[in-house]
C-alpha cells in the first residue's frame, strides 16, 4: 500500500482515534502544551511591548529581543531544558515553546500601541487622564487589531512547532508521526504521513478559530475604519 492509502487506512480505524494515547487523547495534550506555552508568552511580551510602545522608548530593544529569540533554534532549547532541574516535564517543553511565542507577540504589542492615533491621545491627555489612564483607555483599545494578530500568529507557530516536543517526552501529536519513524518506512510512512496532516488540519483549525475571534474583538469603529 502506498503512504497515500495507508494514511487514509490509519486516520479511518476507529481505535486509532479512541484508544488511550489516541488521536483524541494526543489533540488535548497537544492544545494544553501549545495554550501555556502562547499564555507564558504573553505574561512575558505584552506588558514589556506595551510599556515600551507607550513610553515612546526601547524600539531598538525590541527588535534586539525578537531578532535574538527569533535565532534561537526551538528544537536546540527543547533538548537542553531537560537536561536541567526540570527534567523531562511539561514545563521543559512549555518554556522552549514560549520562547518561540516571544518575537511575534512583543513586536505586535510595541507597534500597536506606539503606532495608536496621535490625536485621540492627544484629547485625551487634553481631557486630563493621567499616563495610566491614557494607556488603558485610548491606546490599548487601539492596540487590539495588533494585540490579536500577534496572539494568532503565535499560537499558530507554536501549535506547529509543538510537534517536535515528541522527541523530548513531551508528547502531543509529534508521537504519532515518531511512533512511525520508529517503524520501518514500509510500515510507517502511512503513519507518519497521518501524523502530519493532522498537525496540519490543527494548525488551520487553530488560524481560523482565531482569525474569527480577532475579527469580534477588534472595536467596531476600527474594523469600519479598516474596510473603508
Amino acid at each position: 500500500m502506498n503512504p497515500i492509502g495507508a494514511a487514509f487506512t490509519w486516520l479511518n480505524d476507529p481505535l486509532n482515534w479512541t484508544n488511550p494515547g489516541g488521536v483524541v487523547d494526543l489533540v488535548v495534550e497537544h492544545m494544553y502544551l501549545s495554550g501555556l506555552a502562547v499564555l507564558l508568552g504573553c505574561l512575558i511580551a505584552w506588558p514589556v511591548g506595551v510599556w515600551l510602545g507607550h513610553t515612546g522608548r526601547g524600539g531598538t530593544v525590541t527588535v534586539t529581543v525578537s531578532n535574538l529569540t527569533r535565532a534561537i533554534p526551538t528544537i536546540a532549547l527543547l533538548s537542553i531544558f531537560p537536561l536541567t532541574a526540570l527534567g523531562f516535564s511539561t514545563w521543559s517543553v512549555v518554556i522552549p515553546l514560549a520562547v518561540f511565542a516571544v518575537p511575534p507577540l512583543l513586536a505586535t504589542a510595541y507597534t500597536g500601541v506606539r503606532e495608536a492615533d496621535p490625536d485621540a491621545r492627544d484629547a485625551a491627555v487634553g481631557m486630563g487622564l493621567s499616563r495610566f489612564q491614557v494607556l488603558t483607555r485610548v491606546e490599548l483599545p487601539l492596540a487590539v487589531p495588533h494585540l490579536a494578530g500577534g496572539f494568532r500568529t503565535a499560537a499558530v507557530q507554536v501549535v506547529a512547532t509543538a510537534t517536535l516536543a515528541a522527541l523530548f517526552n513531551g508528547g502531543g501529536l509529534g508521537q504519532i508521526i515518531a511512533r512511525g519513524f520508529g517503524k520501518t518506512i514500509a510500515a510507517g510512512a502511512g503513519e507518519i504521513l497521518a501524523g502530519g496532516l493532522l498537525v496540519a488540519a490543527l494548525a488551520l483549525l487553530v488560524e481560523g478559530v482565531l482569525g474569527l475571534a480577532e475579527k469580534y474583538v477588534t472595536p467596531r469603529a476600527l474594523r469600519v475604519a479598516a474596510a473603508r
